[in-house]
């Protein structure tokens, strides 16, 4: 006959505290309204460009559950003791989270001379922020791959926790730059201290995903190096996305090695300007956040609505200023080519 159980194998174990409640309410809602604020700010670049008041846009709405939870994750600095952020074009949501603001956004697409990461001569999305450690962001696909292996170099060798965070898309990890990375960040003479990052969006363009890659996950490539971790998130679900960052952050920071890891995430407005950047029915992250939240008790509807109004009101007024400000005078054209100043025999007026 079958012992009776004892009291304490009969009892129940208490109940594993929800994790966003874990998180808590205070950080949800601030995420909540920096996601916010990166969404409309997209919204209303993309009505900039289809309106004239702009030029080309691209950018990273449907990302923002990722991206948030990384720009607050980050050790924001400037130098080699702090963490350097190796971005591409859809990254607002990580430079907002920063402490960036949205008028420097607006005007880069109005190309206005108070452009601050470039003066009026890039088009949006292309960040350059010394203070941040955020290394100017180029148009050419996935070349900050390569770019994050120098900062990777520089905190090997310093004794210091800060790392390198480099973020791209799944399309362009069939470009060289992505497997020098990974080469370069695994070698056993020197690992570097990198957090690789591979948003997912399920194309390159309108190219599927599914048709182009032979392995199954990205983050697969990690098994290629034994000693590097590699994960793959449901990157619009921001709980998976912290409780990722937090383990990764933590693993470049104590181990000075590699870590790869791949987001899931939604592309809610098509690739750019140029595919017509309507919006795509796919899963909306901010919606996700605002459900759970509201069926947990964490917060209400009126309490959404209000962040919502807020910041609509916020990118209005931004606009609106910089509609008032002056496009960069023609005789600038040659500030900032050469970081010593343009040297006397320069040609500067053709025949060059």
């Amino acid at each position: 006959m079958a012992a009776m159980p004892t009291a304490k194998s009969s009892a129940k174990a208490p109940a594993a505290a929800d994790p966003y409640k874990k998180l808590g309410t205070a950080k949800l809602l601030k995420i909540h309204e920096l996601m916010v604020r990166a969404r409309l700010l997209e919204e209303r670049l993309i009505k900039m460009s289809k309106g004239g008041d702009g030029f080309f846009w691209i950018g990273g709405p449907g990302e923002e559950a990722f991206n948030v939870p990384l720009g607050l994750q980050v050790k924001k600095g400037h130098g080699v003791n702090f963490d350097f952020l190796h971005l591409h074009y859809r990254s607002a949501a990580v430079v907002l989270a920063l402490g960036a603001k949205p008028i420097d956004a607006i005007r880069q697409m109005r190309s206005v001379g108070t452009d601050p990461y470039s003066k009026g001569r890039n088009f949006v999305n292309h960040y350059a922020i010394p203070e941040f450690n955020v290394v100017p962001v180029s148009p050419t696909i996935e070349t900050q791959y390569s770019t994050s292996i120098g900062t990777g170099i520089a905190q090997a060798r310093a004794k210091t926790d800060a790392i390198t965070v480099v973020n791209g898309g799944d399309a362009g990890t069939a470009e060289g730059d992505f497997h020098s990375c990974l080469v370069w960040a695994n070698r056993p003479a020197l690992p570097l201290p990198i957090l690789i990052v591979v948003v997912n969006n399920g194309y390159g363009i309108s190219t599927e995903m599914r048709t182009q890659h032979g392995e199954k996950n990205i983050s697969d490539w990690a098994k290629v190096f034994p000693d590097m971790p590699g994960k793959t998130i449901n990157g619009n679900d921001v709980l998976e996305s912290w409780t990722a960052l937090e383990e990764a952050f933590s693993y470049v920071r104590r181990n000075r090695k590699p870590y790869l890891l791949e987001v899931k995430a939604s592309r809610l407005y098509g690739h750019s300007s140029s595919s017509g950047a309507n919006r795509i029915p796919e899963a909306d992250c901010i919606e996700m956040l605002e459900s759970k939240m509201t069926q947990l008790g964490l917060a209400k509807a009126a309490d959404f609505k209000k962040t919502w109004d807020a910041e609509a009101a916020a990118i209005d007024a931004a606009h609106k200023q910089v509609q008032a400000e002056p496009f960069p005078a023609v005789e600038t054209v040659w500030e900032d080519v050469f970081a010593d100043g343009l040297p006397p025999s320069y040609p500067t007026k053709g025949g060059s």
